[in-house]
């Protein structure tokens, strides 16, 4: 299935983005996380596409070939996702799939606009709240990396010996699974145009705007909502919490074995179809 590179005027600039699928289909959005853009997760794009589903992959703010200059504040990630909406589907909601960084837009997206989205899925984040709300040790030695990224400096850190910290964070997150050679060629490729704006998503968690976010977070998600979780994940662990009151909505958290952190790039058939099967 073939995917065109489209090209979108928003208010914080041209944003670049993937297009294919069912040009009939139900209008799907979906957000790739950190370190990633859209091109790595083609085979999922074409499978949620066989499914019936228009599909649109965004380079997010501060991913080259899309605005790399900030602010990197959620109000303005959300921004640009409820800008893009109004583009490409501005007379239906759309289904909104974020992984990883993206899975935490998903979330404010859903609280700040519900009447736009018609369902959502977040792939390997649960929800913001509850992430930070109750780390466990296990998690903090993990997340080693988000303090890294604060340092002065750590832009040349990352981007070192051709990007070998990312693809460490590759390695690492998904044990066992290594993506082609030519995708991550392509993946560096972007990456070091991007380089040091991916970081300041990290750096932003600790700025005032994550207060405002956190205060609209606590307000229940009112869109229909599943959770799909890597059980082999070594970036983000499958949370124990019973977090059900911060939905109000049909909601569904599914463990996925076999899968680390980027479970739609391992398995994007299983996936989509997972994604497919809440959907009916």
């Amino acid at each position: 299935m073939e995917f065109e590179h489209v090209t979108f005027d928003l208010p914080h600039g041209t944003f670049h983005a993937l297009q294919g699928g069912d040009p009939d289909g139900q209008p799907t959005i979906v957000l790739h996380g950190f370190p990633d853009h859209p091109p790595t997760a083609a085979p999922f794009l074409a499978e949620l596409g066989r499914r019936g589903r228009r599909v649109l992959a965004p380079w997010l703010r501060g991913y080259a070939p899309s605005p790399t200059e900030g602010p990197f504040d959620f109000a303005s990630l959300t921004g640009d996702v409820l800008a893009l909406i109004d583009r490409w589907s501005p007379g239906r909601p759309v289904e909104l799939i974020g992984h990883d960084w993206g899975g935490a837009i998903v979330y404010d997206v859903s609280v700040t606009a519900p009447e736009r989205i018609e369902r959502a899925v977040t792939l390997a984040f649960p929800h913001p709240l509850t992430f930070l709300s109750r780390p466990r040790l296990a998690q903090l030695r993990r997340s080693w990396y988000m303090g890294l990224f604060q340092l002065p400096g750590s832009g040349w850190i990352v981007g070192a010996r051709d990007l070998a910290l990312i693809d460490r964070l590759w390695r690492q997150w998904s044990p066992g699974f290594s993506l082609d050679p030519a995708l991550k060629a392509q993946l560096h490729e972007h990456l070091k145009a991007s380089m040091p704006s991916p970081l300041e998503y990290y750096r932003g968690m600790l700025r005032p705007g994550m207060l405002a976010a956190a205060r609209r977070l606590t307000q229940p998600i009112k869109v229909p909502l599943l959770q799909l979780h890597g059980a082999d994940d070594e970036c983000i662990l499958p949370q124990r919490v019973d977090d059900r009151h911060r939905f109000a909505a049909p909601h569904a958290r599914e463990i996925v074995p076999d899968v680390g952190h980027f479970p739609h790039i391992e398995a994007p058939e299983a996936i989509a179809e997972r994604i497919a099967a809440w959907a009916r």
